[in-house]
C-alpha cells in the first residue's frame, strides 16, 4: 500500500463528505474512512425508491462515485484534491433491503490518475446481496485543495 501522505486524511475526508449536500439529500452516512477504503451506507426510504419500490440506480451510482472517490482522496497529499473523470458501473441486482453498503477501494493509486473500485450491496434481513460494481478514473488535482 501506498505510505500516507497526509496523517489527517480522515478528517480531510469527513469534512469534504459533510458539505457534500447530495449526501445529505439521500440521508448518507460516512461510518468508515481508512487509508485507500471508505464506506458510505444509506437507509432505504421513499423518497429514493424508484417506481418498482428499489432504491433508483441514480442513488446507487451517486453513493458508489463517493465511497470509491473518498477511498482516493483518503491517498492524496492536504494540498490536492480529486474529481471523478469516468465510471462505469454495472447494476448486477434490484437495491432492495433495508440499507445500501457502498464499500468504495482504491486499485491502483497514481500521482495524477487513481484506479478505484466500489461495490454497493443492499442489506436485508442480515444478509448482503451485491447489487452494482463499478470501475472508476479519478484525476487527482495538486495544488488545489477544497474550499
Amino acid at each position: 500500500m501506498t505510505p500516507i501522505s497526509d496523517p489527517h486524511f480522515a478528517e480531510r475526508v469527513r469534512a469534504s463528505f459533510d458539505k457534500q449536500n447530495a449526501m445529505h439529500l439521500v440521508k448518507a452516512s460516512l461510518p468508515v474512512v481508512e487509508h485507500g477504503l471508505t464506506e458510505i451506507h444509506v437507509p432505504h426510504w421513499s423518497g429514493i425508491e424508484q417506481q418498482h419500490g428499489f432504491v433508483h440506480g441514480g442513488v446507487v451510482g451517486m453513493i458508489a462515485d463517493s465511497a470509491a472517490g473518498y477511498a482516493a482522496m483518503s491517498m492524496v497529499p492536504a494540498s490536492a484534491s480529486v474529481l471523478t473523470v469516468e465510471y462505469k458501473m454495472n447494476l448486477l441486482a434490484p437495491a432492495d433491503g433495508e440499507k445500501l453498503v457502498a464499500r468504495g477501494q482504491v486499485v491502483r493509486p497514481g500521482r495524477t490518475l487513481i484506479v478505484t473500485k466500489a461495490e454497493v450491496f443492499a442489506l436485508k434481513d442480515g444478509k448482503e446481496t451485491l447489487c452494482a460494481l463499478m470501475q472508476q478514473t479519478i484525476m487527482v488535482m495538486q495544488g488545489k485543495a477544497e474550499k
